[in-house]
């Protein structure tokens, strides 16, 4: 019995060795294992290039080139003419810190922003649907307020349907970008809006850009790329914002009929300014809106509202009202602002005299700025007039002294115009008076003539020297 219980307590003792060596190698096992992973894993993260911090807004090259700016504008004493907060409306006259100027900087053109019946209008309409629709139109936005207004636009200019966007900016951006694409052609004129060249660029056509108004430019333009593309849209403006000039309708019709093209007329400041009672270019022209393929304005100018339209035929604006991002994706237009340009664009067809004062105002304007020995570049004397200076330190020290002397104009310069084209742009309306178009020519003419070369030579030198 001895015997026999030694010998299984010895097979037990076996077999507790053998169980703990196999536990023992699967612990080293797993201990390897996870030592390799460890070694890989810190190897890994030792090949890595660690991300940077993100940069800082102040470290951006569009915030140093403003800084730069800034500085040099602070060394010469030159203060910011830009966001002047003024008190109340703004029309022919406005409130500047409590002093009232002569005021050539708003584009309120036939002076309904003023009139009582379009305050009213956006009043009664805050009553019955509130500030906000709340949705985009598509979903739950739409108004009978909206169609009111795109059906009285489309009437207005003789086609067929009209679709109201939110932003003017985005109706271009929005239109074009829809409509054309990586296998089409865009033509524009070198001086359009940036919300059309914008749109253009995001769509992904070939865009080309020919000379201002330089039809035989642009047909060159045409000849040499038509054939490659699909579609091509051809881009111009009714009335040109920064030169108050116009193209030639007739014949760019006849351009776009002979290539195969879409003509796409921006009349942002063309409506309720050009042709007798103020429905654009085409009533200019005597010609048929129907011949324009596109037609694009905003609500911001002579209608006293904001956001932008297109106007053309019905399958053209159902494009617009089921695919155009800016539409589709935006909340409706805001009721009160769709009441006041609806009854904006009311008291245009019934005040058509209102069109006939603003004319008459900017052929004085011009005449006289003419006699004055100013440069008016190419302005037909519609709405825009610009005094080029062609410097840009020389433009914005001339409407410092416009301010001190009673008169608010805005200096336009680089980007927004050419280099060395820089001005300042007088906005004319059929609310200013003969004797303040005057007085704002003659302030003009003495303050232009008043500027020191020899200081602005020195003014240039220490411009040269920051920039270094």
């Amino acid at each position: 019995m001895d015997g026999q219980e030694a010998s299984k307590r010895k097979r037990a003792s076996g077999a507790g060795a053998s169980g703990n060596m196999s536990r023992g190698l699967i612990r080293g096992a797993a201990r390897a294992i996870s030592e390799r992973w460890e070694r890989a894993r810190d190897a890994a993260a030792a090949a890595e290039v660690p991300y940077q911090a993100a940069m800082a807004f102040t470290d951006l090259p569009v915030y140093q080139a403003m800084r730069r700016h800034r500085d040099i504008a602070n060394m010469l004493g030159i203060a910011n003419p830009f966001y002047r907060s003024h008190d109340g409306r703004s029309g022919a006259t406005t409130l500047i810190g409590g002093k009232e100027y002569l005021n050539f900087a708003s584009y309120d053109y036939c002076g309904l922003n003023q009139q009582a019946a379009v305050g009213e209008a956006a009043k009664a309409a805050i009553e019955r649907y509130g500030t906000s629709v709340s949705a985009s139109r598509i979903v739950a936005g739409e108004r009978p307020l909206h169609r009111a207004l795109e059906v009285a636009l489309a009437e207005f200019y003789g086609v067929e349907d009209a679709v109201a966007f939110v932003s003017g900016h985005a109706t271009n951006v929005s239109a074009i970008g829809v409509l054309m694409g990586a296998d089409d052609l865009i033509l524009h004129d070198e001086f359009m809006h940036n919300s059309a060249i914008v749109g253009a660029r995001l769509s992904r056509a070939t865009c080309v850009s020919f000379r201002h108004n330089n039809l035989d430019a642009l047909e060159e333009a045409l000849k040499a790329n038509r054939a490659k593309h699909r579609n091509a849209l051809i881009v111009v403006e009714g009335l040109y914002s920064m030169d108050g000039d116009f193209p030639d309708l007739p014949r760019l019709i006849e351009i776009k009929r002979r290539y195969g093209a879409w003509l796409m007329v921006d009349e942002a400041h063309a409506l309720g300014v050009l042709g007798a009672t103020g429905r654009g270019i085409a009533e200019h022209f005597g010609t048929d809106p129907h011949d324009v393929d596109i037609w694009m304005g905003t609500l911001s100018k002579t209608l006293g509202a904001c956001g932008g339209y297109i106007a053309g035929k019905r399958e053209l604006i159902e494009i617009m009202k089921f695919q155009a991002p800016g539409f589709v994706y935006s909340v409706g237009l805001s009721p009160p602002i769709t009441a006041a340009a609806l009854a904006a664009l009311e008291l245009l067809k019934a005040q058509p005299e209102r069109v006939a004062r603003l004319q008459a105002n900017g052929k004085l304007f011009l005449e006289e700025a003419n006699a004055a020995g100013l440069d008016t570049g190419t302005s037909a004397g519609y709405a825009v007039v610009p005094v080029i200076v062609g410097d840009t330190i020389k433009v914005v020290k001339l409407t410092e002294r416009l301010l001190a002397r009673g008169v608010n104009a805005l200096p336009i310069f680089y980007p927004a115009v050419p280099m060395k084209a820089a001005r300042v742009r007088y906005f004319i309306t059929s609310e200013h008076t003969p004797e303040q178009i005057r007085t704002a020519v003659a302030v003009t003419r003495d303050e232009l003539a008043g500027l020191s070369k020899q200081g602005l030579a020195l003014e240039r030198a220490v411009v040269r020297m920051v920039a270094r």
